[in-house]
């Protein structure tokens, strides 16, 4: 049987700070949790989203880590501290690519005999940051588990009735693998185009000229470069996979409309018209 009493998150992002926004506020958990800022820990405590500082000699109380760090630095942190937690707890992450921290961590979780099962909270906004974050940003929203060959279906159990207390809607188990192939489509893909969109000289001049339209592609444009070069190139083959078939798509409609051939070009967006209707989108 999974006990938790205590959980420690690293990392106060807009992620990391809403998770401890929503276990404080809807469970009785004991939030304890580190941030590179000071100032940002410090108003947390102050909200009451986190009741305690992590510290290196506290952390042995925890018996859950959430990292709320870039997957590169979450495996760095855990191969620098994990020998510092108690045997068994059990480890999760938030990132948005799975096959790289899938792959790195149980290496290290194997090392110092804690437990890691991959995970990422289907959630966000186009502004980050603690500043940024709500208890309620889970609500109705998916979250994804990703378990490795160490992984028990008990802990699995676990974390689907954790995302559940703290307001995700729905729950959805896969691969790594498989994780990683859709969250390029339906996350990776949209930021690119969103960035590419906005790089045209016209957007500098779009108001008075824009409404919806603009508003809905251009919207995640305003992202962590950091961050999402980081995703990018730890995704790169699913990713230029979908890029490719993106540009070929792109290509098409745009010869069609040079052309003047408005028998293709109907054919062509009546195409991505049915997609969207058959989905009851």
């Amino acid at each position: 049987m999974i006990e938790i009493k205590n959980i420690a998150i690293i990392g106060l992002g807009l992620i990391g700070g809403s998770l401890a926004k929503a276990i404080s506020q809807f469970t009785d958990y004991h939030v304890m949790a580190q941030n590179r800022t000071r100032s940002t820990l410090l108003q947390a405590i102050e909200d009451g989203a986190v009741h305690e500082e992590l510290t290196d000699e506290n952390i042995t109380d925890a018996d859950m880590i959430i990292l709320g760090l870039y997957p590169e630095e979450a495996v760095e942190y855990m191969d620098k501290l994990g020998g510092r937690l108690k045997k068994g707890a059990l480890v999760i992450d938030v990132s948005g690519i799975k096959r790289y921290i899938c792959r790195e961590m149980p290496l290290i979780a194997r090392k110092y005999g804690f437990v890691f099962v991959g995970t990422h909270p289907m959630a966000g906004k186009e502004k980050g940051g603690y500043v940024n974050s709500e208890a309620a940003l889970f609500k109705g929203a998916s979250f994804i588990i990703t378990p490795i060959d160490d992984t028990t279906e008990q802990e699995v159990e676990w974390l689907r009735q954790f995302a559940q207390r703290t307001g995700f809607g729905m729950n959805v188990v896969c691969s790594p693998e498989e994780h990683d192939k859709m969250i390029a489509f339906t996350s990776q893909l949209p930021h690119v185009l969103a960035n590419a969109y906005v790089q045209s000289p016209q957007c500098l001049n779009h108001r008075g000229f824009s409404a919806g339209s603009y508003r809905d592609v251009s919207r995640v444009a305003r992202l962590n470069e950091h961050l999402w070069a980081e995703l990018f190139l730890q995704n790169s083959d699913a990713l230029t996979e979908e890029l490719d078939l993106l540009i070929q798509n792109i290509t098409e409609i745009c010869a069609a409309i040079k052309s003047g051939d408005q028998h293709r070009l109907e054919e062509m967006l009546a195409r991505g018209r049915r997609v969207k209707e058959e989905l009851g989108e």
